[in-house]
């Protein structure tokens, strides 16, 4: 009896789910990571070696060769990629969160998209949400402006500083609702200094590196700002740069700004680039009335120097300009730099291309114009890996993450790649491609739904604004799927996005006149001579008046009233005015 009544246990066990969640089994997770991992050769080792050769003869130094390749590949986590495709134009700015969690891309398309790596898999590579700050008006025509930058706050990752080309400064949460909208100055002050913000276009911006509520602008209109994020009204600090370039009137753009902290404790660095080519340095805490050090001719005047980013340890600066050359200074010799090399500039047509320098400050990362990703050697400024992202596609924005130990890059393709190296990375890209791919579902599928209200099946939902040419073609996301955002009844689910009515084949083509006049009413009047239309009726108002009929008989024939000449040019009396 006991072993019938096992028997039909382990029957009735198997009946029963080993666990809940959902059935990895049969996903292998290694093969995943495999598929991502970069093509055999991108990766080109320009490191030069000192090493000496062994007495033993050519095999022992192929295999000390070997072994350095190895230990390259494991030093800089390039091994393998994920790229994202939800940009629709280049790609200008990355942020990622302190803790690697949610990940930030800015565009040209005017717009930032918000990415969560957690609940991504490898099949849903998409952002989560897709935000325009500059747009806050309930209309179809509301200006955007493309996107300079967007920082999280690393003192207080709920805050978000997004800098678009206005002259306002903007703050979003995580999940990127505006939370702050800081003031325009007045442009017809000449005084910079008493101006309550920018009068023109910012161009950059950053947070300060130990304070969470400080952050600092530059704008065209030659100042750096500082703000407090709980002053939206009013900067808490003008810094006025006064250029002495011969025609500038002692106005130059501000091009970049970074805020840097020294280890041994010190006050902050703030390092600024101008359009005249200056390189200036300030004590982060102040005085700011002039530089700490200034540097005129860092880089050749008129060109665009669009990277600035201090080390770590906050003795070197390095800058990217726009006259292709990218050069290394010290913080307590400012005057000449420590290093120079030649690197082709995207700054013309991308002013947001950056450089910066990794986490631990062993490298310096930044973009080329071929699309080759660059990690130079702080000491010589000489490559030690240049690897190909994005071939023939200039490659704008980096960004080394400490926590997750990936890159992140953004091209002018709109594509974000994150290179990451299983071994030594963490989270991020790492935690989507160990997850199971997710099951398609039949609602996913919008031809097999159906629109209740209307009776209609899901493809037939035109979203309004868009052409069936653009569905068709199937270039973006959202051509692709024409019904994700919308209500059954084709509403947008966004509140700000007004509902835009069906196109009339009035507004397409000119109907004819038969159609007009049987569709529109009174429309035969639009074609008729207003004058000939009333002195038709004169002729029956004469015989048989309306409104004169009581004096038909007790007088027939009108009598006007006898106005004087003097009276015909005074016009007729005025009321007088009661007391």
């Amino acid at each position: 009896m006991d072993d019938d009544s096992d028997l039909e246990d382990g029957k009735l066990r198997s009946f029963f789910p080993s666990s809940f969640g959902g059935d990895e089994n049969g996903t292998n997770i290694d093969a995943q990571i495999d598929r991502t991992k970069r093509p055999t050769g991108t990766a080109q080792v320009k490191r030069e070696k000192s090493s000496t050769k062994s007495s033993n003869g050519g095999s022992s130094s192929n295999e000390d060769d070997s072994d350095d390749d190895d230990d390259d590949d494991d030093e800089y986590p390039t091994s393998h990629e994920l790229v994202f495709k939800t940009q629709e134009k280049a790609v200008t700015t990355i942020t990622v969160d302190p803790a690697g969690s949610r990940m930030i891309t800015g565009s040209t398309d005017c717009t930032i998209k918000l990415h969560d790596f957690a609940s991504m898999t490898p099949t849903t590579l998409r952002a989560f949400k897709s935000v325009d700050p500059t747009a806050s008006k309930t209309s179809a025509n509301t200006e955007t402006h493309p996107i300079h930058v967007a920082k999280f706050n690393p003192n207080s990752p709920s805050q978000v500083l997004v800098i678009s080309a206005t002259p306002q400064a903007r703050i979003l949460s995580r999940d990127g609702e505006v939370i702050s909208e800081f003031q325009k100055g007045d442009m017809y002050l000449r005084d910079m200094n008493m101006t309550k913000g920018h009068i023109s276009e910012i161009t950059a911006g950053t947070w300060h590196p130990s304070k969470w509520d400080l952050f600092v602008t530059a704008g065209t209109d030659s100042t750096l700002r500082i703000w407090d994020v709980n002053s939206r009204m009013r900067q808490k600090t003008v810094i006025v740069h006064k250029s002495r370039l011969a025609g500038s009137a002692g106005r130059s753009r501000m091009t970049a700004v970074t805020w840097g902290s020294q280890v041994e404790g010190g006050n902050s660095l703030l390092v600024a680039t101008a359009l005249d080519g200056s390189l200036m340095l300030w004590s982060g805490e102040g005085p700011y009335n002039r530089p700490s050090a200034e540097t005129k001719d860092a880089h050749e005047s008129g060109t665009w120097t669009s990277g600035v980013d201090i080390s770590p340890d906050g003795r070197l600066v390095v800058t990217r300009g726009g006259d292709d050359t990218i050069k290394l200074w010290d913080t307590r010799k400012f005057k000449q730099p420590v290093n120079s090399v030649a690197h082709s500039s995207t700054s013309a047509q991308y002013p947001a291309s950056n450089i910066q320098f990794s986490p631990n400050g062993a490298s310096v990362i930044t973009g080329s114009e071929t699309g080759h990703l660059h990690i130079l050697n702080p000491a010589t400024l000489k490559p030690e890996i240049v690897t190909p992202v994005t071939p023939r596609s200039p490659l704008i924005t980096v960004l080394w993450h400490e926590k997750l130990n990936q890159i992140l890059t953004g091209s002018a393709n709109a594509e974000t790649h994150v290179l990451y190296n299983p071994k030594i990375s963490t989270k991020g890209a790492l935690m989507i491609v160990s997850k199971a791919p997710k099951r398609r579902h039949v609602d996913d599928d919008p031809t097999f739904t159906t629109d209740l209200s209307q009776g209609i099946s899901g493809d037939m939902i035109i979203n309004p604004g868009t052409g069936l040419a653009g569905i068709q073609a199937g270039n973006s996301y959202a051509s692709r799927h024409p019904t994700i955002g919308l209500t059954a009844s084709g509403k947008s689910r966004d509140p700000r996005r007004p509902h835009l009515p069906a196109t009339t084949p009035f507004s397409k083509n000119q109907p004819d006149e038969a159609s007009v006049r049987k569709n529109i009413p009174l429309s035969s009047m639009r074609d008729e001579d207003p004058r000939e239309a009333l002195l038709k009726y004169a002729e029956k108002a004469e015989k048989d008046p309306m409104f004169t009929n009581a004096w038909k008989k007790t007088q027939p024939k009108t009598i006007y009233a006898k106005v004087s000449d003097d009276e015909a040019e005074e016009g007729p009396q005025k009321k007088k005015a009661k007391t």
